[in-house]
Order: C-alpha cells, then structure tokens, then sequence
C-alpha cells in the first residue's frame, strides 16, 4: 500500500510539473489567413483602390502601394486571383523553414491587380501581421484578395501581459479579421458597393463581422 502511494504521489508531481513546464515554455506559432471578398460596384478602379488603402491604413504600422498598368483594354470576364509562391523552393532555407513549421516563406503575388498592397503590423512581445491585399477588376465589378501571415508567442513569463493586451486590444486573430474587414468596410463606405465574402481560411467559427457588410 505505502508503495502504491508513493508511486501515485510521484505520478502526481511529474504530472504537475508537466503542466507548469508547458505553460512556462514560450512557444512560436506560424498562423497563415485568407479572405476574398466580391464587390459590385461601378465605382472606378481608382475610387475603390483609394477606398481600399483608406481602409488598410486604419491598421498597420507601414504598408508599400502600387497601381499597375492594367494589362488589358477592357476588364475580363472572370477576376484574378492570388498565387502564392516560394522564391527560396529547393534551398536549404526553405527546407529549415518546412522543418520548424514556418509559413513565413510563402509570397503572395498579384499579377494583374489593379491595386496591391504588402502591409506590415507589429506588436511588440506578441505578434508580427504581414499582410498582402490584391484588388482585380472584372467585368461584374471587383474581387479582393487578401493573404495574412502572423508569428505569434504564447506561454513563458510574458504570456499574463500578453494576455492583459488581447483583452483591451484584441487577440492576433481578431486583429488580423479586424485589418482585413476594415479595407471591405471602407470600400463600402466610401463609394456604397455591395460586398460578399466568397470563401477563406480558416473557417470563421461565427460570421457576424461579415453582416456588417450587408
């Protein structure tokens, strides 16, 4: 019995300090988001690009613009979309990067937008958002394209202030929806188009940001 209870009590505090090690332990998560969104407006492409940087701006510390030369005489069919790519592929960068679970290596382009934006939003101690938003123009109106990428800490001796700043600010995730539905709302707001979101990753667990739009 004395040994029954002995072992029990050590299987007890190894279990207890299992748990204190885990939440002592400062962990880096890669997280990567998706949002396109449709716009039927018949704004022109320089209104609702201006609309999109006003909205942009409203969230990030820095963001780098451009207006392309449209590659067509009249808009398509169909909208673009964004790709992602990898310039470091085959590369031994690339391959520790895959190996620490890093999304930090993808790129997102926009070729054929008429607006883009590469925008970057840092909070020290947290998370680091860098953002990519692609705005094509089509026949029936517009798409915007978003891809997010974020590293965030969580754990160790920082995590109860990180904690007390998502509860005024909000979490990484809430900032990263909140950056990306702000460019849909200004878009909106300022030339009155009716916006759809299409589809995304990850799955929104509510949607009641999106009615917003509505």
């Amino acid at each position: 019995m004395k040994k029954t209870l002995v072992v029990a009590g050590m299987c007890a505090a190894l279990a207890g300090c299992g748990g204190v090690n885990n939440a002592l332990l400062e962990k880096n998560k890669s997280v990567e988001y998706y949002r396109i969104f449709d716009i039927k407006t018949d704004s022109d492409r320089y209104t609702v690009a201006e609309a999109a940087s006003d909205g942009l701006g409203k969230n990030v510390n820095s963001a780098t613009e451009a207006t392309p030369i449209p590659n067509f005489s009249e808009p398509p069919e169909k909208p673009g979309r964004f790709t992602l790519t990898n310039p470091f592929q085959g590369s031994q960068l690339a391959a520790l990067a895959g190996a620490t679970g890093s999304v930090g290596m993808k790129v997102a382009t926009c070729d054929g937008a008429v607006w883009t934006a590469k925008a970057v939003r840092d909070i020290s101690g947290q998370s680091n958002l860098n953002l990519t938003a692609c705005l094509w123009q089509y026949q029936d109106g517009y798409h915007l394209d978003t891809y997010a990428t974020f590293n965030k800490k969580e754990g160790g001796l920082m995590q109860i202030s990180r904690d007390m700043a998502s509860a005024m600010v909000g979490t990484p995730e809430e900032w990263t929806e909140k950056t990306i539905l702000d460019i849909a709302k200004q878009i909106k707001e300022e030339t009155g188009a009716k916006i759809t979101y299409l589809e995304g990753y990850p799955k929104m667990a509510d949607t009641p940001w999106v009615d917003e739009l509505d």
